[in-house]
């Protein structure tokens, strides 16, 4: 990049951040490859953890799964997979890495915030700083029946519980005052007094009165990652939120419209609009060459949609079980099937199918496509491929653009999916200046480069990154 080119970019500093986000079995990770580890053996996690701070990420991001995705009331077998609880994962993991931060994903309307609180600032101290909470919701009976609940949340009371929620968690975080603990064993006691303050919230969802148990982290709070995409989840994140996760990281003019968008709602919100670090999740395939890389990324793409997942997101489409069709026949010639919104992994998720299968035929007729082929090439795209350089070139502008703080990378293959990421791309990275080189700071936040927590605030200047 030179000099020229230096003053027409808004942020010639910027730096790219990278997660990991993983996922666990899905179709976007492959399972059945030779080389894949166990989903559940904890050798996988430590070895994607331990690779990712080798590569200097920020953080190590968790999904989570209450309950078990079905189909049409079928356990999914395509993807069945057991998950620890997140907090019990991620605690297991600060013991063996240092520096990288660790996010777990937690929910709003299936917890309490007086229990989660707690589990939370104990993996923020445990890990002297490196938590992060993605706080989510959920307002589906299918969910809800695991808890005997039900889908008692419409989709914006979801959020006004999550807010009350997170005020609440904020509250008994800074329930302790930072100079709580004795400085020396010759102090009167173990802690100041009147160091530890009672917590009493009285709202429509809560009604708390407790005293913290635990003091603060380094970081202050855990760091707060938020992933709704609608009008409320926007507005929610730009209230609240340190981090969005976002599904606007591919296309360039889209990811900046996303970004422009957060930026308004943070300004309305009284935030300054560099508050938000914004990291869509996505994919990364390298190869040598431009040629090598396609070629890769078409292999993964059919190790990805198998026989027997094509059918099944085929099926969604149509409402119907094609679980006995040929993947590699044609598209099936019935009509779709109107089936009502379930929240389960059943869902219909196209709003007019026969609009959307309509489109599905004609391309195939076109291109001559079998069913499996047509889910490929239209099914859902997301991710970067291309060579180390040609990568690097892209994410810098993206980053310096404005477009995204960096990525959540999903990798296709666990345990060792990052291994290209960290050998071959963050080398280019660093060369363009656009990457650390080293860990500056020790804690998520400082990672990052965030302001103090939002209850903390004193036009605290933000920190380097």
């Amino acid at each position: 990049m030179t000099d020229a080119d230096d003053r027409d970019v808004p942020r010639p500093d910027a730096q790219l951040h990278f997660g990991v986000f993983f996922q666990g079995v899905n179709h976007w990770t492959v399972w059945s490859d030779p080389a894949s580890g166990s989903q559940i053996d904890p050798a996988t996690f430590r070895r994607v953890a331990q690779t990712a701070e080798r590569g200097l990420f920020d953080a190590f991001f968790l999904g989570e799964g209450l309950r078990l995705r079905e189909v049409d009331g079928r356990i999914h077998e395509l993807d069945v997979a057991g998950r620890p609880d997140a907090i019990t994962q991620l605690s297991a993991l600060a013991a063996v890495t240092d520096r990288i931060g660790l996010v777990s994903t937690s929910n709003t309307t299936y917890n309490e915030p007086a229990d989660l609180a707690r589990r939370l600032a104990g993996l923020d101290l445990l890990s002297q700083g490196r938590a992060g909470w993605n706080v989510v919701t959920t307002d589906n009976a299918w969910t809800g029946a695991n808890f005997r609940r039900g889908g008692y949340l419409d989709h914006a009371d979801r959020y006004r519980r999550a807010e009350l929620f997170l005020n609440a968690a904020r509250a008994i975080w800074d329930g302790w005052a930072d100079d709580a603990p004795a400085p020396s064993a010759g102090a009167r006691s173990w802690a100041a007094p009147g160091a530890v303050r009672r917590v009493r919230v009285r709202d429509e969802q809560f009604d708390l009165d407790l005293a913290p148990l635990l003091p603060r982290s380094p970081q202050g709070h855990p760091v707060i990652f938020q992933a709704g995409d609608s009008a409320e989840g926007r507005d929610f994140a730009a209230r609240n939120a340190d981090v969005v996760f976002s599904a606007h990281g591919d296309d360039f003019d889209d990811a900046l419209a996303f970004a422009e968008d957060l930026r308004r709602r943070l300004r309305a919100a009284g935030r300054p609009e560099d508050d938000l670090r914004i990291l869509p999740g996505t994919q990364i395939i390298i190869g040598a060459t431009e040629e090598e890389a396609r070629e890769k990324a078409r292999w993964i793409r059919l190790q990805q949609v198998t026989p027997a997942t094509a059918l099944q997101i085929t099926g969604l489409m149509w409402g119907i079980d094609l679980s006995d069709r040929d993947a590699d026949g044609p598209l099936p010639a019935e009509d779709p099937v109107a089936v009502e919104n379930t929240g389960a992994f059943g869902t219909r998720r196209v709003a007019a199918p026969h609009a959307a299968v309509a489109t599905w035929r004609a391309k195939a007729e076109a291109n001559g496509w079998s069913l499996r082929e047509t889910v490929i090439a239209l099914g859902p795209q997301w991710g970067h491929v291309g060579t180390p350089a040609g990568l690097a070139e892209k994410f810098a502008r993206f980053v310096r653009h404005g477009a995204l703080d960096g990525f959540n990378l999903s990798p296709y293959l666990v345990p060792d999916g990052l291994d290209d990421v960290v050998d071959l791309l963050i080398p280019e990275l660093q060369e363009r200046g656009v990457y650390r080189t080293a860990y500056t700071g020790t804690t998520l936040r400082e990672h990052l480069g965030l302001r103090e927590p939002l209850t903390h605030r004193a036009a605290a200047p933000p920190r380097a990154g």
